[in-house]
């Protein structure tokens, strides 16, 4: 359903960062009736990651987004979603077909830049315009009916507009992530944990895997080099089970990727101000704990979209929108910090306590407990106030 247009024609939104966030949201304005233009500040269009896991709750939004059949044919769908510890002992293991008969959708693993470019692709040519930095919130808002902050982490529209919120800040470990061009058969994600370290392997393509590791270490330790970085890597995780080794020996140091991880340390009290909207990591970013950063950020352009869709006036349905995205995004935001105290951050009693809990823990108690993360689906239309 459309907004009613202006007198000059569609309602127009300016949104301000070209990452998975801004151009889903641009695609869900665009299929609403809107008019959008995307400013990014980069140069070029690019993904900054490596791969994603999409959670049926994910799914289920790029479905809305008119965009889940092109993923899944970009995409491996997962068998399974398993916990080890690092001599290949299984803690947990959840069969992906039982997660996707209860949330309606599969487990996913894709390259980033294949949803990204999927993304780009859909909102259409010319509403992107890349090397254009948006640095005055108070005069686009002026300009256009809604200004949608999506630019990330170090979000210079929440500065502007949320003087009060809180400022990222360091989460006490680093994470490397790489694709890795394999002929080891993995068909299921998983992620193994050590003493404050942590391996995770995702298959993300045919004969690709996207490899991700974490390290309880001070900030800005990084090394001169991907070459380095890489030699760091199998220092640390060459004596773990089997594919990672030969995953690391397969790596690539040119595409290794490293971050510290910083995260918000609450998520601002409302998340919208007049008629600018936060959406994904510049409204919630989250330790990278639970799989969900990409996901809450489609969800975010779904909801917001579906809050528009009915003619109310921007800043009343923005409150809606406020409202419902806030309460979700807190919850998954404290679960994800509490994850990452017990995996980077445990001593050793509390880390056997841990692993035993995870051992013990039924399949079904597990599958039951996906529901809090993975079982949001999308708002029904609703019609359009008279």
């Amino acid at each position: 359903m459309t907004p009613p247009p202006g007198p000059a024609g569609p309602p127009s939104a300016t949104v301000v960062g070209a990452g998975i966030a801004g151009l889903a949201t641009a695609v869900a304005l665009r299929r609403s009736g809107w008019s959008v233009t995307v400013h990014e500040r980069a140069a070029t269009l690019r993904a900054l990651g490596a791969g994603l896991v999409l959670a049926p709750n994910a799914v289920h939004a790029l479905d809305a987004l008119g965009l889940g059949d092109a993923v899944r044919e970009h995409a491996v769908t997962l068998t399974a979603s398993a916990l080890r510890r690092p001599d290949g002992r299984t803690l947990s293991r959840l069969d992906a077909s039982r997660l996707a008969r209860r949330h309606g959708a599969p487990l996913l693993g894709v390259e980033r830049g294949a949803l990204h470019a999927l993304l780009a692709d859909a909102v259409g040519p010319g509403a992107v315009r890349c090397g254009s930095a948006v640095t005055d919130l108070a005069s686009v808002a002026a300009q256009h009916d809604l200004v949608v902050a999506a630019d990330g982490l170090r979000s210079h529209m929440r500065t502007a507009g949320w003087p009060g919120a809180a400022a990222p800040t360091y989460s006490g470990y680093t994470t490397w992530r790489a694709l890795v061009r394999t002929g080891a058969p993995v068909t299921e994600a998983s992620e193994t944990w050590g003493r404050r370290e942590r391996f995770g392997v995702v298959p993300v393509a045919e004969g690709v895997a996207y490899v991700f590791a974490t390290a309880t270490v001070p900030a800005g330790r990084h090394a001169p080099d991907g070459a380095a970085e890489l030699a760091g890597l199998r220092r640390r995780f060459g004596g773990w089970h089997a594919p990672i080794p030969a995953l690391l020996d397969a790596a690539d140091p040119a595409t290794l990727l490293r971050h510290d991880v910083h995260a918000l340390s609450r998520v601002p009290a409302s998340l919208h101000r007049g008629t600018t909207v936060l959406v994904g990591d510049a409204a919630h970013a989250l330790e990278p704990n639970l799989g969900q950063g990409a996901g809450l950020a489609l969800e975010d352009a779904v909801v917001l979209a579906h809050v528009l869709a009915d003619g109310a006036p921007v800043a009343q349905a923005l409150a809606r929108y406020s409202a419902s995205r806030r309460a979700r995004a807190a919850e998954l935001h404290a679960t994800s910090r509490r994850l990452g105290r017990l995996t980077q951050h445990a001593n050793p009693v509390v880390e056997s306590a841990r692993d035993a809990a995870v051992r013990l823990t039924p399949a079904a108690v597990a599958l039951r407990a996906s529901d809090r993360t993975m079982g949001w689906r999308p708002p029904r239309p609703t019609s359009r106030r008279g």
